[in-house]
Order: C-alpha cells, then sequence, then structure tokens
C-alpha cells in the first residue's frame, strides 16, 4: 500500500514539470499559456516557435509519462497499480502542482505512460492518432479518439478488468480538457495542423523528431535589404545596356561607309603589262 502510494505521488510530481513551459522559458520563446492556443502542449508551441521546439516539449512530455511507469514495473508494482501510476502522470500534467493547477490536456504523456505499462497499447494509440491527424489534420480530433480508444485496447490486450477504470478516468479527464475543442469541432472553427505533405510521411521523412525536415516551412521570407538591392539592380540595368543596343546601329553605319569607299577601288581595275617576249638567238648549227 505504502509503495503504491509512494509510486503514485511521485508520478504526479514529475508529471508537474510541464515541458512546454520550461522550453519556451529556456530559448524566450512566447508563453504558451498566454499566446495561441492558451494551451501549454506541444501542438500549441508548434503554432507558435515550429517544430524543433514543439519535438522537445513532445519528447518532454512522453518522458515524465513513462519513467514513472518504467520504474512501478521495476519495483514489481501490481497491473493495477501502475495503471494508476498512469492516471496520476496525466492528473499531474494536466494541474501541474508548480505551475499552479494550470497544465496541457495531456495526450502526450498519457501515451508515453501507455508505451511504459504496455508497449503495444502504446503503439496502437499512437498510430491512432497518426492516422486521425493524417486524414482529419484536426490534433484535437486525433487526441479524442486515440485516448478514448486506449481503455478498450488495454481490456482486449490484457483482459484485465482492473486496469479499465484509470484508464477509462483518464479519457473523461483528456475529453474535459477538449470540451472547447469540441464546440469548434462542432462549429467547424477548429484550426488544422498545415503540414505540405502528410502527418506520417512528414515524420517518416525526417531523421528524427527533434532535427525534423522542417521542410513545412523551412523557407524564410526575402529579407528587405536583399529586396531593395533587387530593385536598383533592375533600375540601374537598362542604363547599362542602352550603349549595348545602340552599338549595332553604328556598327552598321561604319560598314556601309567602309563598304562605300571600297567600291571604288573594285571598280578600277589594273592595267595589264604585256611583257615582251624574249627573241631566240641563233647560235648556228652545231
Amino acid at each position: 500500500m505504502i509503495q503504491s502510494l509512494f509510486l503514485i505521488i511521485l508520478a504526479y510530481i514529475m508529471g508537474s514539470f510541464c515541458s512546454a513551459i520550461i522550453v519556451c522559458r529556456i530559448f524566450g520563446l512566447p508563453d504558451p499559456t498566454t499566446e495561441g492556443s492558451k494551451n501549454p502542449g506541444a501542438t500549441n508551441v508548434l503554432r507558435l516557435a515550429g517544430k524543433k521546439y514543439a519535438a522537445l516539449v513532445m519528447v518532454g512530455d512522453v518522458l515524465k509519462g513513462t519513467i514513472p511507469v518504467m520504474i512501478a514495473k521495476a519495483l514489481g508494482a501490481t497491473p493495477a497499480t501502475i495503471a494508476f501510476t498512469v492516471l496520476a502522470a496525466v492528473v499531474g500534467h494536466m494541474f501541474p502542482i508548480f505551475f499552479k493547477f494550470k497544465g496541457g490536456k495531456g495526450v502526450a504523456t498519457a501515451i508515453g505512460a501507455l508505451l511504459g505499462f504496455h508497449f503495444i497499447i502504446g503503439v496502437l494509440v499512437a498510430g491512432t492518432w497518426l492516422l486521425v491527424a493524417n486524414f482529419s489534420r484536426y490534433s484535437s480530433l486525433a487526441s479524442i479518439v486515440s485516448i478514448s480508444l486506449s481503455p478498450f485496447y488495454a481490456l482486449l490486450l490484457l483482459g484485465r478488468l482492473d486496469i479499465f477504470p484509470p484508464l477509462f478516468f483518464v479519457t473523461l479527464l483528456v475529453l474535459y480538457k477538449h470540451k472547447n475543442n469540441i464546440n469548434r469541432l462542432i462549429d467547424g472553427v477548429e484550426p488544422k495542423i498545415k503540414f505540405k505533405q502528410g502527418v506520417i510521411k512528414d515524420i517518416m521523412d525526417s531523421p528524427s523528431l527533434i532535427d525534423g525536415k522542417e521542410e513545412i516551412s523551412s523557407q524564410k521570407p526575402a529579407s528587405p535589404a536583399s529586396k531593395t538591392t533587387k530593385k536598383t539592380a533592375k533600375e540601374k540595368a537598362p542604363e547599362s545596356e542602352a550603349p549595348i543596343k545602340k552599338s549595332p546601329k553604328t556598327t552598321k553605319t561604319t560598314t556601309k561607309k567602309t563598304s562605300k569607299t571600297e567600291e571604288p577601288e573594285k571598280k578600277t581595275k589594273p592595267t595589264k603589262t604585256k611583257s615582251p617576249k624574249p627573241k631566240n638567238k641563233d647560235t648556228g648549227t652545231v
């Protein structure tokens, strides 16, 4: 009993470290609790700062769910205790004690905890998220569908009823945190994830989560200085080209004049001088 309480408290404390707020403060980025969707999660950081920082937040959120669950498994906790450890890590992310109980929506932490709890369950949940996000382009819809299916995945694979209640409670918490997203989805005003290619192909093409190909968007707009230099170059171009265009005319006129001067020379034919034929002198007969 004491061990179970220790593991649950540890999971809650680790979950309370909000990766989005920490990353944004370290790199001097906008505060995710006051900017964008005002949700301190990876999706909001993606919109505010880009894929590199969103990947860092994602890794941090996943690890703070995976680590306490792996500790519980290493200490030989029961599956029910491990399931409650998953719940505690998600609650810590949603209501962090270190950030005035204002946290994220717990999806990445839940997936990380499920990966530590049962790897196949975590892969199924993550795969569901990727599929729904790829075809719908709604991160919130992908989160709702994937986490809602997680307790049923666990029930089918493990066949234990004692792990269903804590995982189902995780689903209820995720739905509660997504209540505004659900309303926006119904109204048709929920923002979509903007990728040049599908989410799955975008992730598979990148060498790593952090280094991503930030192909979606790696091109930077031209600076004003470069634009001004281009304009000045265009303005100067006609001046430099003007004498080049006139030069053929001058050459034509010069060639015409020279040809006229050469004509008399062609008409004056040289007089042929007949050279006298040499006379054969008779040297006599021999």
